[in-house]
C-alpha cells in the first residue's frame, strides 16, 4: 500500500467514478482500478461495488474510509512538516467559498496568525463541491461554506447566519425589473426567495457567485441579494442602496472539518475560529 492508492480511493470515494477520479488525478482510468486492485488485493477485501452509474463504497470500503483519510493526512503532514521552515511547527489549509473570503475570512487569517505565529497557513478559494472533495480527499483540513454535505468522518459546524438584503443602484426605479440578478445563494435560498416572490419570472440575468453579480451591477446598474456586510460599505459610498420595502434572508454559513482528529495545531485552529464566529453571531444578534 502506497500514498497513490490511497490517494485514489479517496479520490473515487469522493467523486463515485473511476473515470471521475482518473480526471481528477490526471492519470487513466487504468491507473486508476490498478491502485485499487492492489490496494483492495493488500487489504483482502473489496472496496468498491463498480456498476454503470458508478462506484459505491462496500461496507469494508466505509470503515477503510476513515483509515485512509488518517493515513492520508499523517503523511501529507509529514511531507509539509519537513518542507516547512523551522519556525513553523505545523501547517493547515484553509478553504472557503469566495463571498465568506470578502473581508471576513482574511480578518480571521489574520487574527489566527497573530495567535498562532507559529502556523503555516495555506488559504484556498472553491464551490462546495470542490472543497467536500478536498477534505473527503484529505487536501484541506477545514473547509468555511453554505451548503454542506454530511459525511463519513466529518464534523459540520455552524458558525453564524448572513443576512441577505436586496440592494439596487436605482432606489427610485420600481422593482422587479429587468436589472435583477439572481444569485444562486443554494437550496435554503432559494426557498425562502420562492415564498416571498411566488411570481417572479425567471431573471434574465443568473450568477453562481455574489461577487460576480457586485461586479455586474455597479458596471451596468441592477440589483441583487448580498450579504448585509458586504453591501453595508457600498451602501455608505452611495453605490448601492436598499430597495424599499424588500424582505431579508438568513443564509447559515458552516465549518467542515475532519471528525477523527487528533492534531493539537488543528484542533487550536478550530477554536479560534469558533471563538471569531460567537463575535460575528453577536454582531447579528446586535
Amino acid at each position: 500500500m502506497d500514498i497513490d492508492q490511497i490517494r485514489t480511493f479517496l479520490s473515487v470515494a469522493a467523486n463515485g467514478s473511476f473515470l471521475e477520479a482518473a480526471n481528477r488525478l490526471y492519470v487513466t482510468q487504468s491507473t486508476v482500478s490498478t491502485r485499487i486492485q492492489r490496494l483492495e488485493a493488500y487489504l483482502g477485501v473489496p472496496l468498491f461495488v463498480r456498476n454503470r452509474s458508478g462506484a459505491t463504497l462496500t461496507l469494508q470500503g466505509r470503515r477503510f474510509l476513515r483509515h485512509a483519510k488518517s493515513l492520508l493526512l499523517t503523511l501529507e503532514q509529514a511531507r509539509h512538516d519537513i518542507g516547512l521552515p523551522s519556525r513553523f511547527r505545523a501547517c493547515i489549509t484553509i478553504g472557503g467559498r469566495i463571498a465568506l473570503w470578502e473581508a471576513l475570512l482574511p480578518e480571521w487569517i489574520g487574527s489566527i496568525r497573530k495567535q498562532l505565529p507559529d502556523i503555516s497557513i495555506r488559504s484556498a478559494i472553491g464551490f462546495e463541491e470542490d472543497l467536500m472533495r478536498s477534505l473527503i480527499e484529505g487536501s484541506m483540513d477545514i473547509g468555511m461554506m453554505y451548503t454542506p454535505q454530511h459525511s463519513p468522518g466529518l464534523q459540520v459546524e455552524h458558525l453564524f447566519d448572513e443576512t441577505l438584503v436586496l440592494v439596487t443602484t436605482d432606489p427610485d426605479k420600481r422593482w422587479p425589473n429587468e436589472g435583477y440578478i439572481y444569485v444562486d445563494w443554494g437550496p435554503g435560498f432559494y426557498a425562502q426567495h420562492s415564498n416571498s416572490y411566488p411570481n417572479l419570472e425567471r431573471p434574465a440575468q443568473v450568477v453562481n457567485i455574489g461577487w460576480l453579480a457586485v461586479q455586474l451591477i455597479l458596471s451596468n446598474g441592477g440589483s441583487s441579494f448580498l450579504p448585509s456586510r458586504l453591501a453595508e460599505p457600498l451602501i455608505k459610498a452611495e453605490k448601492l442602496f436598499h430597495v424599499p420595502n424588500s424582505p431579508q434572508f438568513k443564509l447559515p454559513a458552516y465549518m467542515v472539518s475532519p471528525r477523527d482528529n487528533d492534531s493539537v495545531v488543528l484542533h487550536q485552529v478550530l477554536d479560534h475560529l469558533r471563538a471569531l464566529a460567537a463575535i460575528e453571531r453577536q454582531k447579528n444578534y446586535l
